[in-house]
């Protein structure tokens, strides 16, 4: 960690600003910490399932078993998501410049197409129990059941999200929705079990059951699509674009020095900016490297973690070259 105070053609380093990168360590040491978020996830799943299997075989009920499909879906999502964590987390090797980080969305990818698959199961499930309506058993118990697997649900998807969102992880944001998605779920199939259990009116629970499926669609089909925009290489969201931008104005109050061509990707929870800095052609390499260090020590401290890389280009070579285009 180094601090400077480092006047460069009238421009000053911010005191406390950082020229060092992270290490290769650091990616690995954060996915260990984020892995247990996952096994948390998995855990909840894991009794969820058994909860509400056991509600929907003494009920009867196709709304309670499209629940538990569902939740079925979240155990497998949650152990695709670990083998993602586990292999984004990795450092950058030889044959992946780039570190690993897609691979969070390859995870997205996957839970979002499961969903889907359950959704189809769920909803095929529910014309069959519509075409052929049968009456429900023992509904308080499985009410009860089912309702006890919902508070774990929300309580892990709440926490699932709020960590993906600190620490940019879609691994973890998308997990959590997922469990919400089956909160909400849930709490629809037990109103609509209620109310059958109340009017008998038994055509209510495949009906419930259809419901469950065509929502849950959404929510996958939103997933497979957010995966593929970041495996298409997406540019960085537009306020961390601008927290760039504003960080390195006061870098280009001399006339002749530019920050222009910036390039922005994001790789799951890994940022990179590209950019090209004109100085003056009379600078010294050291005077122009300088500021170039300084260029992404100011990035870094907007937006730890990002890989900078600048490209020095001499001010009139630009300007002719511009000119000419």
């Amino acid at each position: 960690m180094v601090r400077l105070a480092t006047k460069l053609g009238g421009l000053t380093r911010p005191e406390g600003a950082m020229t060092d990168t992270p290490t290769a360590a650091a990616a690995p040491v954060e996915g260990r910490f984020l892995e247990r978020f996952l096994w948390l996830s998995l855990a909840t799943a894991v009794v969820t399932v058994v909860l509400k299997a056991t509600a929907a075989v003494v009920t009867s009920s196709v709304g309670l078993w499209s629940d538990a499909l569902e939740s079925t879906v979240n155990l497998l999502a949650a152990g695709v998501a670990l083998w993602a964590m586990r292999l984004s987390a990795k450092p950058a090797d030889h044959n992946h410049d780039f570190g690993h980080g897609k691979a969070e969305y390859l995870s997205a990818a996957v839970e979002g197409t499961l969903i889907v698959v359950a959704a189809v199961a769920i909803i095929v499930s529910a014309i069959n129990r519509f075409l052929n309506p049968i009456p429900l058993d023992s509904i308080s118990l499985g009410v009860v059941l089912a309702a006890v697997a919902s508070v774990g649900n929300l309580v892990t998807g709440l926490i699932l999200i709020r960590a993906g969102r600190r620490h940019r992880s879609i691994t973890l944001e998308a997990d959590g929705k997922h469990l919400m998605t089956d909160v909400w779920t849930s709490v629809g199939v037990l109103l609509g079990i209620i109310v059958v259990g109340l009017t008998h009116i038994y055509w209510l629970d495949p009906l419930i059951a259809l419901a469950v499926g065509v929502n849950i669609t959404f929510t996958g089909v939103g997933l497979v699509r957010r995966s593929v925009v970041g495996l298409l290489d997406a540019t960085l969201p537009p306020e961390e674009v601008a927290l760039i931008q504003s960080a390195l104005q006061p870098l280009t109050h001399d006339p002749r020095v530019h920050v222009i061509d910036l390039r922005t990707r994001e790789s799951g929870r890994q940022r990179f900016v590209q950019a090209t800095l004109t100085v003056p052609g009379e600078w010294t390499v050291a005077r122009s490297h300088d500021l170039a260090d300084l260029v992404e020590a100011e990035i870094e401290r907007v937006l730890p973690g990002t890989v900078t890389v600048v490209h020095v280009e001499p001010t009139e070579h630009w300007n002719d070259w511009d000119g000419d285009d």
